[in-house]
């Protein structure tokens, strides 16, 4: 790790960002090896990750899409996407 890298994970923790977002992004970000590893402690989160890929815009169940251009607002109710 790079103290830039560093810098970036404080950066990521002043945003308070749900930590099942994180993991996603992380996963997505990862790679090959690193992916193994995430899916192999975070087996929920990454099913859920796959599943919401393949759901039309990423909602999945009951969810329901916000209004165009109120996705800020979306988010900020329960800080689930």
């Amino acid at each position: 790790m790079s103290h830039h890298a560093y810098q970036q994970s404080k950066e990521l923790m002043s945003k308070d960002w749900d930590f099942s977002a994180l993991v996603m992004a992380a996963m997505k970000k990862a790679d090959s090896a690193n992916t193994v590893l995430l899916r192999s402690i975070y087996p929920r989160i990454w099913a859920e990750l796959v599943q919401r890929y393949n759901a039309p815009g990423g909602y999945i169940g009951d969810e329901v899409p916000p209004e165009e251009g109120n996705y800020s607002d979306f988010i900020k109710g329960d800080g689930k996407v």
